[in-house]
């Protein structure tokens, strides 16, 4: 099928590899928020906020969704204690959504046999390997991000 629209392609074992990957990648959210009783949106929206407090429209933006739909993730994430509403550092006005003890906990239990397993086969490359796995991992980023 790609074959016949590229006509360089080519499938390869390393190919086949990268859409195992892709589409696995794709299901891993759903699964792990499955298990925590999360949606989808509340798992990714602890995910972002594990990085830095921020305000439901920034958090929105992040999700690809309405301030609404946002604000009603923040809503049950509050309820179940992962997450609470704070005013703003420099701006009282505004809130800012933080990621409790709680909500890290459910994220980084969830989330550590990946971390573990992906650190396991990272450790077992040479220096070498290493940046070739590298640079097709980028590579493999940027023809993806030229669909965006």
């Amino acid at each position: 099928m790609v074959q016949s629209v590229v006509p360089a392609y080519r499938s390869s074992g390393s190919l086949e590899a990268l859409q195992e990957l892709v589409d696995v990648a794709g299901q891993v959210p759903h699964e792990v928020a499955r298990r925590a009783g999360l949606s989808v949106s509340e798992l990714h929206s602890l995910r972002h906020l594990m990085a830095a407090p921020m305000g439901p429209v920034e958090l929105a933006r992040e999700l690809g969704v309405t301030s609404a739909a946002s604000s009603g993730v923040v809503d049950r994430l509050v309820a179940r204690g992962h997450a609470e509403r704070r005013p703003h550092a420099d701006d009282g006005r505004r809130t800012e959504v933080v990621i409790t003890d709680s909500g890290r906990v459910e994220i980084l239990t969830r989330l550590a046999p990946m971390f573990a397993g992906l650190a396991a086969t990272d450790a077992a490359l040479t220096d070498d390997e290493r940046a070739v796995v590298e640079r097709y991992l980028r590579g493999a980023t940027a023809a993806m991000r030229a669909l965006m």
